[in-house]
């Protein structure tokens, strides 16, 4: 096997792989997300050489004889894609009533897929996915901060308990900011000496959570809050 060979077969789909898993990793990392630079690199690495193994299978089994080798990598891709469902569960949790990670998952999902065309040399169709991933993770960002859109606010207040439930003040908050509450739930905290009313918020536009905050501070039935927004 001379040089041009192994550069075509090997080190070009490596290199490949390694440079979509390193740029799709540094916007992950860029955003503070869970999965970075080193996470989105080896995976698309391992789907490489996964498939690289299948596509040259006749090149490891020497001592087999050739008529009895059934070559079939879409049976690795399909192991790959299945197995990578794993890692992308470990990065999805939930805080509060949110969930996060999403995207972080979906970006080493596909991360592995690029993996695996670089591997079985689609070039074409791998550089082509790289570059729209990154147009989707990075490019996308200026829509989703310009374009209108629903703003969803986790929020969880705990009241000093009086002679009546604590409803009536935390709707006429949320309607103070033009948000509307879904799904309350309440609980009784201390003996039934608190009162607990948690829900999410909407509002058909930006939300300024500092003024809530500042709202809430000033309510002296208040004893404790949280406030998480919605994002990926």
């Amino acid at each position: 096997m001379d040089y041009a060979t192994i550069a075509l077969d090997y080190v070009a789909p490596i290199a490949g792989s390694v440079l979509a898993g390193g740029l799709i990793g540094m916007e992950r990392e860029y955003r503070g997300r869970p999965a970075g630079l080193r996470t989105h690199i080896l995976v698309s690495l391992a789907s490489t050489l996964l498939m690289l193994a299948a596509v040259h299978q006749v090149r490891w089994l020497t001592d087999t004889p050739p008529e009895v080798i059934r070559i079939d990598p879409v049976r690795m891709a399909h192991g790959v894609l299945t197995g990578i469902g794993f890692l992308c569960g470990g990065v999805i949790f939930r805080q509060g009533l949110s969930v996060h990670g999403l995207t972080t998952a979906a970006s080493l999902w596909i991360t592995s897929a690029l993996g695996v065309l670089y591997g079985i040399g689609f070039f074409g169709l791998a550089i082509g996915g790289t570059a729209t991933a990154l147009l989707v993770l990075a490019g996308f960002r200026w829509f989703d901060d310009h374009l209108p859109g629903t703003t969803m606010l986790d929020a969880k207040v705990r009241y000093q308990r009086g002679a009546s439930f604590p409803e009536a003040e935390f709707r006429a908050l949320a309607a103070e900011f033009k948000m509307r509450p879904s799904a309350l739930s309440h609980r009784l905290l201390d003996e039934g000496r608190t009162a607990e009313i948690s829900a999410t918020l909407y509002a058909e536009r930006h939300v300024d959570t500092q003024a809530i905050v500042d709202r809430l501070c000033a309510d002296p039935r208040v004893q404790e809050f949280e406030l998480n927004p919605r994002n990926d």
